[in-house]
């Protein structure tokens, strides 16, 4: 499934980093920037979790919350959580069924399904608005300046 621009944000609920459930519904009425990412304490992904950190007071105050998605359990949230002082959820996605529903599992080629086959989510983010659709679409996010790239959409 490609999602696109204007449609719908695909429902989720799931567990994150502090053991609560969460589902879209919770940000109706906020703006949500909802990244997909492959694993929790890699370089790219530490970069892209730590841009994101450092951007959250001005992204809160553009009215948007963060959530960031990838197919670790809620313990190796909790370790990529302390070590780098993220200052905003992981969604334990641990099927997948969060990443298949956005398309961010599986895509690209012979790489994305080998990927799929592993259980590891693609890199993108989407910005979903105070009614749930999607507004933006980041499919190639630039890790280490994605902080940027998001306020520059909100």
């Amino acid at each position: 499934m490609t999602l696109k621009v204007g449609d719908p944000a695909p429902f989720f609920e799931g567990t994150t980093t502090d053991g609560s459930v969460i589902k879209l519904s919770d940000f109706t009425g906020k703006k949500l920037v909802m990244y997909f990412y492959p694993m929790d304490d890699t370089p790219g992904c530490t970069k892209q979790a730590c841009s994101l950190r450092d951007s959250n007071a001005a992204i809160k105050a553009k009215g948007a919350a963060i959530l960031g998605v990838s197919t670790q359990d809620e313990t190796s949230h909790q370790k990529f959580t302390a070590k780098y002082d993220l200052n905003f959820p992981l969604l334990a996605d641990k099927g997948g069924h969060v990443a298949k529903a956005y398309g961010a599992m599986g895509s690209g080629g012979v790489i994305g399904f080998a990927k799929s086959l592993a259980g590891i989510a693609d890199r993108i983010t989407f910005v979903i608005d105070e009614s749930g659709k999607i507004v933006h679409i980041i499919d190639k996010p630039n890790t280490a300046n994605h902080g940027e790239e998001v306020l520059a959409l909100l």
